[in-house]
């Protein structure tokens, strides 16, 4: 997903560079919106995985606290490892469609300039 975020952004600046009339910084505002939207319902997805993984990783804390078995303390380290890494995606993920949002205010001023 991050090399799609990437690639996205790279196309984008290549077309901001290039010089087009109306008509075709529409057609470019467009597309970006249409990627803007698949990239919200990523986050939307990947926001829900995070907070469900969380939250039994907290049970499974609670669990461990309650019963000190050894199985729910390997669990809660697994959740937590778990965690991380989805809170890793997400801030990555998060900061990208930010960088999105701030293309398509620029795309948006140079199609008002034209």
């Amino acid at each position: 997903m991050w090399e799609y975020l990437k690639r996205h952004e790279r196309w984008i600046r290549e077309r901001l560079a290039e010089e087009h009339d109306a008509a075709g910084w529409e057609a470019l505002r467009v597309v970006h919106e249409r990627m803007i939207a698949r990239m919200q319902h990523e986050r939307l997805i990947h926001l829900l995985v995070t907070l469900f993984i969380a939250l039994f990783g907290l049970l499974s804390v609670g669990f461990a606290a309650v019963t000190h078995h050894l199985f729910a303390f390997a669990l809660s380290l697994l959740l937590l490892g778990l965690v991380s890494a989805y809170l890793v995606h997400y801030f990555r993920l998060e900061n990208g469609v930010q960088r999105w949002y701030h293309l398509a205010d620029e795309l948006a001023r140079l199609q008002k300039n034209e």
